[in-house]
């Protein structure tokens, strides 16, 4: 098992509870993104840079995740494809993505992307507080937990 990171998004702070749960429980960690990344030398993390372009690194996930695979992403059409590849993804809140809401989600977020579009919204998330450091922390120990055994 390993754990992919779609990074080009990711927020420091996740990747840096990532870096310590893979060091932890020594478990391969490839982030993915379009530009450079600069990571904790270690034997477990791994970076893989890909041309810019759009979808190009959610592709590079998606072709070489193993069933079983952790991703960890907050885009939703990815999570879609995670989920029908058998690999498990979960949102840099703590939130797991599963397969009995992702259309509900992936329908939410096309929505909003058009409420966007039309100027009726604007801006994206807020940013990430204590409370979803603290989800997403959890919601990973239960992870890796749950495929140790």
């Amino acid at each position: 098992m390993q754990i992919w990171v779609d990074a080009d998004a990711c927020p420091k702070v996740v990747k840096e509870i990532l870096y310590r749960a893979a060091e932890r429980v020594k478990c391969p960690l490839i982030l993915v993104a379009n530009q450079p990344l600069s990571t904790p030398r270690s034997a477990f993390i791994k970076t893989i840079r890909v041309s810019s372009g759009f979808d190009v690194a959610d592709n590079y996930i998606v072709q070489n995740l193993e069933p079983g695979d952790l991703v960890i992403t907050g885009d939703i059409p990815l999570a879609a494809e995670i989920l029908d590849a058998d690999g498990e993804a979960l949102n840099p809140r703590g939130e797991v993505y599963n397969r009995e809401t992702i259309k509900q989600k992936l329908t939410m977020r096309d929505f909003m992307d058009e409420m966007r579009g039309t100027g009726i919204l604007s801006g994206g998330p807020p940013p990430l507080n204590q409370t979803d450091r603290r989800e997403f922390a959890n919601a990973l120990d239960r992870f890796l937990e749950r495929v140790r055994q």
